[in-house]
């Protein structure tokens, strides 16, 4: 168990939180939520004792041991893979290398060799023996390959630096595990395997992710850092999105009467409680929103920007026919080929691959930034295409003087300042903010302009390469209802999980030796044996 006793932080005049009073408890998963800018990773810092905060304190259970998702992906450039993960558990690490050092020297004294056993015996009894195996089957299932396993990790690749990492974290099953964005450039299966796994984890989970999919996979609780204060809810981020939702409606409603919004947020809870689903979870949860006090559900401060796509003009029959793409990159590897597909009316497709780079140089070739080296792409007469990429610092690096406002007027065809500025507040710039340079925006302002820019162009047909990337849990909500509105058609590509299954409806996955093409869900096509069989396939 750690405990929270009386925490708080300000930097200057602005404070984070203040007298934070909280405990997390064995069994439980719990997912912290927050406004960007609320403290989040902070909190968690503090938790993990990186940084100190500026009164009270934390405690943890005498002989609990902590682990932490390390964010330098540099640290362990020398070192072997399964050494890394190993290194997770410390102790354990560090009395395997005095004893190998010992039996290493050849002028060991008779003592030295009596502290070699003692250490064997403690290493065998902390599981040492079974570590390598443990370590390696870590690896493989976040999809680290065997040949990959007494590499250096310098030798490896960003994304696998990563998994390495997280099984890092992982391993030895610490009795308090810390969190920060674990499924960032984890692929689908992969992220489901790390939910699986969270979801049956026997300690105490302390986690931070934008991916709602997975937080409502894995928490039986969720930590909302609001009001400058830090609480704990029971139930997982749906039930805290859909409660506190309700909550605001009803405090909203004056004329209703307080019985009758008792009974809605009853019948919300048990309606809730019967369909939760992930057995373990399920049933601690339901348990504890049995026991739920009404007055500890609370409406949340948060803003949520308005994302509404509104095509300009209806799309005919002819949307899309892509015949026999082929693309390689500058080393003359190929990224896809035999592209084949028809788009048809009602269809929005969620695009799906292996390969980050072949994904983005799909989508310049399909927005035309850049010239396919095989085949053809055919739009339909009524097609009105817009674009968003995964990197979109030439929007504004070209244009780093240009004040926001100014910034989005050169997309607007209503130049009006009043209709501009009111168009930004809808995106949560507000005030003073429209006047900013668009140099110093953050990564989440600069999508939420990408957006604004393709709301302003009225498009019946988008091309989304990652969407989410640097947006807040409520940006990434309002995407989410925006695009299940949306009356036009897309191909997307997203990590979100619940926006891929909820917004596309036919999955086509990219590969070097051609594509998988299903008309099915994202839920569906991960389960279907026939596409495993396929992907088994296209990547021997």
């Amino acid at each position: 168990m750690i405990s929270v006793n009386n925490i708080g932080l300000q930097y200057g005049k602005r404070v984070l939180f203040d007298d934070v009073n909280l405990k997390f408890t064995r069994g439980n998963c719990y997912g912290v939520i927050g406004a960007n800018g609320a403290g989040k990773s902070t909190f968690m810092k503090i938790l993990s004792g990186e940084i100190d905060a500026m009164r009270g304190e934390v405690s943890i259970e005498p002989g609990n041991r902590m682990a932490v998702l390390n964010q330098n992906h540099f640290g362990f450039e020398e070192h072997q893979v399964l050494d890394t993960v190993i290194m997770g558990y410390k102790e354990l690490y560090d009395i395997n290398v005095e004893k190998t050092a010992i039996y290493m020297n050849p002028d060991a004294t008779d003592e030295q060799g009596l502290k070699a056993a003692e250490l064997e015996n403690t290493y065998g009894e902390m599981g040492g023996w079974e570590a390598e195996s443990d370590a390696a089957s870590l690896l493989s299932n976040l999809g680290i390959k065997e040949d990959l396993h007494y590499k250096t990790m310098a030798e490896l690749t960003g994304p696998e630096k990563v998994k390495v990492l997280l099984a890092q974290a992982l391993f030895g099953s610490p009795d308090l595990l810390l969190l920060d964005e674990p499924t960032n450039d984890l692929d689908a299966m992969t992220a489901t395997w790390l939910a699986d796994f969270l979801a049956d984890y026997p300690n105490t989970v302390i986690v931070i992710s934008h991916d709602r999919y997975f937080l409502d996979m894995i928490c039986t609780h969720v930590v909302d850092i609001d009001f400058q204060q830090i609480r704990i809810y029971t139930g997982n981020y749906t039930f805290w999105y859909e409660s506190s939702t309700l909550m605001a409606q009803q405090i909203a409603n004056k004329n209703k009467k307080t019985e009758q919004k008792r009974k809605e947020m009853m019948e919300f809870i048990q309606r809730f409680s019967a369909n939760a689903s992930k057995s373990k979870q399920a049933t601690s949860r339901k348990k504890a929103l049995e026991k739920l006090n009404l007055e500890d559900i609370r409406p949340s401060s948060r803003k949520y920007p308005f994302i509404h796509f509104k095509p300009e003009r209806e799309v005919g029959d002819q949307i899309l026919k892509v015949t026999n793409l082929c693309k390689k990159n500058n080393s003359d590897e190929t990224l896809f080929d035999k592209v084949d597909f028809i788009m048809n009316k009602g269809e929005k497709i969620g695009l799906l691959s292996r390969d980050s780079n072949a994904i983005s140089a799909f989508y310049q070739v399909l927005s035309g930034k850049e010239n396919a080296d095989n085949g053809t792409i055919e739009w339909g007469q009524t097609i009105t295409t817009s674009y968003l990429p995964n990197e979109n610092e030439e929007f504004f690096s070209n244009n780093q003087d240009l004040e926001l406002m100014d910034w989005l007027r050169q997309y607007s065809e209503n130049k009006d300042e009043q209709f501009i500025r009111g168009f930004l507040g809808r995106m949560l710039f507000s005030g003073e903010e429209v006047f900013k340079k668009s140099s110093v925006l953050s990564g989440g302002e600069k999508v939420r302009c990408m957006l604004s820019k393709i709301m302003l162009a009225h498009p019946n047909f988008l091309l989304l390469d990652e969407p989410t990337n640097h947006l807040d849990l409520e940006s990434i909500t309002a995407l989410n209802n925006g695009l299940k509105e949306f009356p036009g058609h897309f191909i997307m590509t997203t990590h979100d999980h619940q926006l891929l299954s909820s917004a596309a409806n036919r999955i086509i996955e990219i590969t070097p030796k051609g594509i998988i093409d299903q008309l099915m869900t994202f839920d569906e096509y991960l389960a279907s044996d026939k596409v495993k069989a396929q992907q088994e396939e296209l990547y021997s």
